[in-house]
């Protein structure tokens, strides 16, 4: 039952993030760039550190964990330096292939790296036991990614131009196939910040945190070392492109209508992790669903992220051929995610 919660919670929060790229529609007359670092403001420094703050117990300070955290602050850090290339990334790959298929191989690439890479990492043999599942899980998810990129093909390929910039402004498929599998690989670093951050966890748990919030400070610092690499870019691009003036010059009207929604895409986007790090507190330690769950919240954001993309009609015209291919490789993806636990029941 436990194992079920967690995983209720985490597709809640998967469900938030995938459709935060929906909010940013709504904003007016500011580059991209301009709209990039604003949603950055609430989605990597504003609404993490309120859940961080949120997770520290009566009587302490969020300071006082990260003074004692030693080297694994900095290694969080730094890995979130890392992931904000693959956040960066990451926006370009929705611009050029949309929701459906940017986020599905983004995220899907992020899924596998980001869950061999910590295994790697604590030497786990990833040809027996639960490394041989979490090994197998991957590949399944990889194969979903492959199928998802066929299907991106077929769909350039068959669309009419007009449909395809209709669903998808500045769709290139090369171009955003490259960008969204760098977003990926880079993306999983992300992961390595959290795993570096257990010593923060562990003195939580040990001044009398609540075990279900203890990764919401780690959170905190990988985001904030996203923050630094999207920020560094923004503002290099809005002098480059003479952007400030969206600061400076926007009518209240649209300031008001720009931050609130980037305020909403910003905690949209913070909920899967805030989920995550609530979800994992219901599994079991050690176990292969709580090695796993990386992998999941990644697949089921792959998952909704498409469920978003026909809300948005992204796939319309695409013809009965490339719909069933998408179909198969989200089918593939769902396997993934709950290969580990049936695994976990048949080996019991």
């Amino acid at each position: 039952m436990n194992t079920i919660i967690g995983l209720l919670i985490i597709a809640i929060g998967s469900f938030g993030q995938s459709g935060y790229y929906v909010p940013i529609k709504k904003i007016k007359d500011w580059s991209w760039e301009s709209l990039w670092m604003t949603l950055g403001v609430f989605a990597w420094l504003l609404f993490p550190l309120l859940g961080a703050l949120f997770a520290i117990p009566a009587g302490h300070s969020l300071y006082e964990f990260y003074s004692t955290g030693g080297g694994d602050i900095w290694r969080s850090v730094g890995f979130g330096i890392l992931w904000g290339i693959g956040s960066l990334t990451f926006g370009l790959s929705i611009r050029y292939l949309g929701i459906a298929l940017g986020q599905s191989l983004a995220l899907g690439t992020c899924s596998a790296f980001g869950t061999a890479f910590p295994a790697l990492l604590k030497g786990e043999n990833l040809f027996r036991g639960n490394g041989l599942i979490l090994l197998i899980g991957i590949c399944i998810a990889i194969a979903g990614i492959v199928i998802l990129g066929y299907a991106g093909s077929l769909k350039s390929r068959n669309m009419p131009e007009n449909e395809r910039k209709k669903a998808v402004k500045d769709f290139a498929l090369k171009k955003g196939l490259f960008i969204a599998l760098l977003a990926g690989v880079m993306s999983a670093c992300f992961n390595l910040g959290l795993e570096s951050g257990a010593s923060v966890k562990a003195n939580l748990i040990e001044a009398g945190a609540k075990e279900l919030l203890v990764l919401n400070p780690v959170i905190l610092l990988v985001t904030f070392g996203g923050f630094l690499t999207n920020a560094s870019y923004c503002l290099l691009q809005n002098y480059k492109n003479k952007t400030f003036k969206d600061y400076t010059k926007s009518s209240k009207n649209v300031w008001i209508n720009n931050l609130l929604f980037c305020a909403f895409a910003g905690l949209l986007w913070y909920s899967q992790f805030f989920g995550l790090g609530v979800g994992q507190g219901f599994f079991e330690k050690g176990s292969v669903m709580m090695a796993f769950s990386w992998s999941i919240l990644m697949s089921l954001n792959v998952l909704f992220s498409n469920f978003w993309g026909i809300i948005l009609k992204e796939w319309k015209g695409s013809g009965r051929t490339t719909i069933f291919v998408l179909v198969t490789g989200l089918v593939l993806l769902i396997i993934s995610v709950i290969f580990p636990k049936l695994m976990e029941v048949v080996l019991k």
